[in-house]
């Protein structure tokens, strides 16, 4: 059980990361097409809730598909997800995510697709090694 909540986690931790340093991306270069709409913090935490549900429920669909029908495109399953899953999450909560133009739609999904693949590997090294710096420094105590 407490491995459940703890991937669970670190993928709503990996989800908010990839869309939250997007939005700062397209921010840097001032394109208004991925936005988090900061005004109302609920209907983001709802987008990245159902971004990360898509992702996983998606990803073993589309993979799936891919094995059975075409091989050679299990290796844009995962761009592939990020795509539907932030489609939903502009569906479901637009007061949380906005995605217009091309850039929006077709770098912002790289881009989120990266970064999340990124955080998902390193937040739970990052995790274990505070986790044993805590037990180090509560045995001291």
């Amino acid at each position: 059980m407490i491995k459940l909540l703890a991937r669970t986690a670190v993928f709503l931790l990996a989800a908010a990361i990839g869309i939250v340093l997007t939005d700062l991306l397209f921010g840097l270069f001032d394109w208004q097409t991925f936005d988090v709409v900061w005004a109302n913090p609920l209907t983001f935490v709802l987008a990245v809730v159902i971004f990360a549900i898509g992702q996983a429920v998606l990803s073993p669909l589309f993979a799936q598909v891919a094995q059975r029908n075409a091989p050679a495109l299990l290796g844009v399953v995962g761009l592939v997800t990020t795509y539907v899953a932030l489609l939903l999450a502009v569906l479901v909560a637009p007061d949380g995510l906005t995605i217009e133009g091309w850039q929006g739609w077709v770098l912002g999904p790289v881009i989120v697709w990266l970064v999340t693949m990124f955080a998902t590997f390193l937040l739970p090294a990052v995790m274990l090694r505070n986790a044993l710096q805590g037990d180090g420094r509560r045995g001291a105590a």
